[in-house]
């Protein structure tokens, strides 16, 4: 609908701030671009690994393990995903009535348990880049607070999970959570400076007020199954972000730049593909139906 009225650019939260916060990638990652008349969409490929959560990917020793090894860049990927989407679920107040946008979720068919969709909340955001970018993007909130006064915060809540201490600089989360949480923070930074800036990035999209992170630990470090909470820990987005040097006006200028490239590109299908081996991004044009859902077969 509002591709219809307004907008030239179009996106989503996830993608936006994986473009944001390339320049602390190291593992390769891709995102479809399609220039359609005078709009661009941005969009991720279906059945790819877009929106796994890396595991210690800025580390100075990452995960090396091959095959079917629980400690596998792949499956540490899943376990994080998984322990991210749980534990922000189990974070909302169950039986209570939800705090409810004026639009119904959009992804909930008539015929489907509205208890087996994750709670979230989408809103649509609008940014003028410029006289000539008109920037629409879907963000997501994960819950919302209530002060004292009745007034109302909307939270992103994110996950961050030890899996081995040994591979954390020997800071054991269970001995140092509660004296030393500094630490702990300072670790994470360093092992998953990518991850930390675009949840970052997707709050400050989104408008949350906070950005609330829990710890998450392995029930024992060879069971990748089980795992136990450890704490919780809250921040303003725009604070945290300066806590983990990331420039948002750096940020808005690389995205900025990215969108002047594609706005450069006769119309057409196009692939941005993050180097596996270098700190570049190159933009790759694609022969049409290359990468089609299903949603766009059946439009056909």
């Amino acid at each position: 609908q509002l591709a219809k009225t307004q907008g030239n650019v179009f996106a989503t939260d996830a993608i936006l701030a994986t473009l944001m916060s390339c320049t602390r990638s190291v593992y390769s990652w891709d995102i479809i671009v399609q220039r359609v008349g005078s709009k661009l969409f941005f969009d991720k490929r279906d059945n790819s690994d877009f929106d796994l959560l890396t595991v210690s990917e800025t580390a100075n020793e990452p995960p090396q393990e091959e095959g079917n090894s629980f400690n596998s860049p792949r499956n540490l990927a899943m376990e994080a995903t998984y322990i991210n989407h749980n534990f922000s679920q189990q974070c909302l107040r169950m039986g209570k009535e939800k705090y409810k946008f004026p639009n119904p979720n959009p992804f909930v068919e008539d015929d489907m348990d509205k208890n087996e969709v994750a709670s979230v909340a989408y809103r649509y955001r609008r940014w003028k880049l410029g006289d000539d970018i008109d920037l629409i993007v879907r963000c997501e909130h994960d819950g919302v607070m209530t002060g004292a006064n009745g007034e109302v915060s909307f939270i992103n809540i994110k996950t961050l999970n030890e899996w081995d201490s040994r591979y954390c600089n020997g800071v054991d989360w269970r001995q140092k959570l509660d004296s030393q949480r500094g630490a702990v923070i300072a670790t994470e930074l360093k092992n998953n400076s990518y991850k930390l800036a675009r949840w970052t990035c997707c709050a400050l999209l989104a408008g949350s007020e906070y950005l609330k992170l829990g710890y998450v630990s392995r029930y024992h470090v060879k069971d990748s199954a089980r795992h136990v909470i450890l704490g919780t820990q809250q921040f303003k987005p725009n604070e945290f972000a300066s806590q983990i040097n990331l420039s948002i006006e750096n940020a808005w200028g690389i995205l900025r730049c990215v969108i002047d490239i594609c706005m450069k590109l006769d119309e057409g299908k196009y692939l941005i593909l993050k180097d596996p081996n270098k700190q570049v991004i190159r933009i790759y044009s694609l022969p049409d139906g290359t990468f089609s859902s299903d949603e766009d077969e059946e439009d056909e």
